[in-house]
């Protein structure tokens, strides 16, 4: 198959509204458990980089306050613009080819973005560079390739069904330069970048109505792609959308890595960081 360019999942189809519902309905409570982590609070500057739905700027501003800042950064912010909390500044910004906007900032988050960025090291060195000393990079993404089923237990034709046109979605991922095996490498990666207390865990949800609702959106908006690139017939994603909608699927996630970690006080021995 030839490789394509740019995002499989593209935020101007209709679905994706409904997917960034659903991942807020999944992710969204580890992701705030992490911001617990890491101690947000009153006065932090953040930056939200992909921030796709209003949820997280959100949660940001009510935490950081009036003396806070919150700016949320996607290439695409029609799902963002005009639904976001008062407090929170909104920009077109692609995170791999433009400068880091205005900083220095507290925290830095993005989630499920760099798997789909193919100048991701570019991307992670450019959040590494806009914390401000003793700042926080939390970076949560997916790692498809640790669990690649959408069926974990396949255990009938329904769910091999489900997880043959799994196969077929990573397939186009991988052909648009997405890192199937992301998550994994974060705490190196961090490392890497010159960040210190690193750590990571992982989570991914199994058997939710959230679930149910994701694949079926996502389904949708690859559906063309599938049977353009002879990974499914129309008569396969059909059935499939029927099984979804029965319930009795028990659909999962790839894992979802979290990996975070501060920048230090001082870049060297007697040396204070480098001003941004």
């Amino acid at each position: 198959m030839a490789e394509d360019t740019g995002y499989l999942l593209d935020n101007r189809q209709v679905e994706a509204g409904t997917r960034f519902e659903a991942l807020s309905a999944l992710f969204d409570p580890s992701t705030f458990r992490h911001f617990e982590t890491v101690g947000v609070d009153e006065g932090w500057q953040c930056w939200e980089v992909g921030a796709g739905g209003p949820t997280v700027p959100g949660w940001l501003a009510g935490r950081v306050g009036p003396s806070g800042r919150v700016l949320a950064t996607d290439i695409d912010v029609s799902w963002i613009r005009g639904a976001t909390a008062e407090g929170v500044e909104v920009l077109r910004h692609d995170v791999a080819l433009d400068p880091p906007p205005p900083g220095p900032f507290d925290l830095i988050h993005a989630r499920l973005v760099l798997v789909h960025v193919t100048d991701r090291d570019a991307a992670l060195r450019s959040m590494a560079r806009a914390l401000r000393p003793g700042g926080w990079l939390l970076i949560e993404d997916a790692d498809p390739a640790l669990q690649p089923h959408i069926c974990p237990d396949e255990y009938g034709p329904e769910q091999e069904l489900a997880n043959r046109l799994r196969r077929g979605v990573r397939q186009l991922l991988e052909g648009r330069g997405a890192d199937l095996a992301y998550g994994r490498k974060l705490p190196r990666l961090l490392r890497e970048t010159g960040l210190v207390e690193v750590e990571a865990d992982a989570y991914f949800p199994v058997a939710s109505p959230h679930l149910d609702v994701l694949e079926a959106a996502t389904v949708h908006q690859v559906r063309g792609k599938l049977t353009a690139a002879g990974l499914a017939t129309d008569e396969e994603i059909e059935r499939h959308l029927a099984h979804i909608a029965t319930g009795r699927l028990d659909l999962a996630t790839a894992p979802m890595i979290s990996a975070w970690g501060r920048r230090p006080l001082e870049d060297g021995p007697g040396r204070r960081p480098s001003e941004h």
